[in-house]
C-alpha cells in the first residue's frame, strides 16, 4: 500500500509543479544532485575523486509543449558540454518523454538525434532510461532507429517485466542497464512478488554477464551484489565487461567500498527543479528509503513518526498550495 501510495504521489502534476516552486524539500536533497548544472559537476567531481563515475539525469516529468521538450533537449547538450569541459568522468541518462514523446515520435526523434550526435562527438554514452509500459514500444523504436547511425546508445531492462527476458536478447549487443522496475505495472505483465522480482533480476544479470556486451547492475540490495560477485568470480568474467550502479545519495559507504574493491562503479547523478516524481518513485521502491529522508530532515533522536507526520503535513500544505493557484 505504502509503495502504491508514493507512486500515485510520483504521478500527481499539481504536485510536480509544487514541488519546483518549494525547492527540494521533504528530504530531496539527500538525493538529487543539486538544481543546476554546477552543483551537479560538483557533485560528480566528488565521485570521481573516490574512482567512481557517473551517470547524470536532467530531471523532467510531465512534458507535453515543445517548447518544454525543447528547452530540456538544451538543458542536456549544456551537460555534456559541462562534462567535456570540466573532464568529468560521466555520462548521460534522459527520458525520451522529457524530450517530447508524449507530443510527436519525430519531434522525440529530432531531439535525442541532436543530444547523442554532441554525445558522439565526445564520445559519450547515452542511456535511454525506461519509463513504464505504455511507452516501452516506442522507446525501442528509437533505440533502434538512432543504432542505425550511432554505436555511443544503450537502454534499460526491467526486471519485474514478464518479458524482459525476450529484450534482453534483443539488445544484447548493447550496453545494458538491468533494473527492478520502479513504476506500478498491472500483473498481466508485471510480476508483483519481490522475491519473484529479484529471481528474474538475477537472472537476467547472469545471462547478459555471459552473452552480452555490457551490464549495468543497478541495484542497492548487497545480497544481489555479493551473490553477482561469485557468479563473476566463478564464470572467470572480467570486471571490464560489468559495473554495479547506484542512486546518488543512497548506500554510499557500499559504493565506496565496491569501487575500493576494484569494481567499476557509476552513481546516478539526477538533478535540477523537476526532481518530484523522481523523489517520490524511490520513496515507493524501497520503504527504507522513507526512513532515510526522515533521517535527512529531522534530527536523529526525533521519532520517527513525527517526521513522517511532517512530511505528510508538508506534503498537504504543497497540494493546497497548488489548488489554491489554480483557483
Amino acid at each position: 500500500m505504502l509503495k502504491d501510495f508514493f507512486i500515485g504521489l510520483s504521478q500527481n502534476q499539481l504536485l510536480n509543479n509544487a514541488a519546483k516552486k518549494y525547492g527540494l524539500k521533504l528530504g530531496a536533497q539527500s538525493v538529487v544532485a543539486g538544481t543546476n548544472i554546477d552543483e551537479a559537476i560538483k557533485s560528480m567531481k566528488e565521485l570521481n575523486a573516490h574512482g567512481i563515475s557517473c551517470t547524470v539525469d536532467n530531471l523532467g516529468e510531465f512534458v507535453f509543449k515543445k517548447e518544454e521538450a525543447e528547452e530540456a533537449k538544451e538543458n542536456i547538450l549544456k551537460v555534456i558540454e559541462a562534462i567535456h569541459e570540466n573532464n568529468v568522468d560521466a555520462h548521460i541518462s534522459l527520458k525520451p518523454t522529457q524530450l517530447g514523446l508524449d507530443i510527436d515520435y519525430s519531434f522525440c526523434l529530432s531531439n535525442l538525434r541532436e543530444i547523442v550526435d554532441k554525445a558522439h562527438g565526445y564520445d559519450m554514452f547515452v542511456n535511454f532510461d525506461m519509463e513504464d509500459h505504455s511507452h516501452l514500444p516506442q522507446t525501442f523504436e528509437l533505440l533502434d532507429e538512432l543504432s542505425m547511425e550511432y554505436d555511443n546508445i544503450g537502454t534499460v531492462i526491467q526486471a519485474y517485466f514478464h518479458d524482459a527476458q525476450k529484450y534482453l536478447e534483443k539488445y544484447k549487443n548493447f550496453r545494458l542497464r538491468i533494473v527492478k522496475g520502479a513504476y506500478k505495472e498491472p500483473e498481466e505483465i508485471a510480476y508483483q512478488d519481490k522475491k519473484e522480482i529479484d529471481a528474474n533480476f538475477i537472472k537476467l544479470t547472469e545471462w547478459h554477464l555471459l552473452n552480452g556486451k555490457f551490464t549495468s547492475i543497478a541495484t542497492h540490495d548487497h545480497r544481489i551484489i555479493n551473490h553477482v560477485k561469485e557468479f563473476v568470480k566463478k564464470h572467470n568474467i572480467s570486471k571490464d565487461k560489468f559495473e554495479f550502479q547506484m542512486l546518488y545519495g543512497f548506500r554510499k559507504d557500499l559504493q565506496l567500498k565496491l569501487a575500493k574493491e576494484g569494481y567499476n562503479f557509476c552513481t546516478y547523478v539526477p538533478f535540477g527543479n523537476d526532481w518530484y516524481g523522481y523523489f517520490m518513485r524511490r520513496l515507493a521502491e524501497r520503504p527504507q528509503n522513507l526512513n532515510l529522508v526522515v533521517k535527512q530532515v529531522f534530527n536523529k533522536k526525533t521519532n520517527t513518526m513525527i517526521g513522517v507526520a511532517a512530511g505528510a503535513f508538508l506534503l498537504g500544505r504543497m497540494s493546497k498550495a497548488s489548488k489554491k493557484k489554480r483557483r
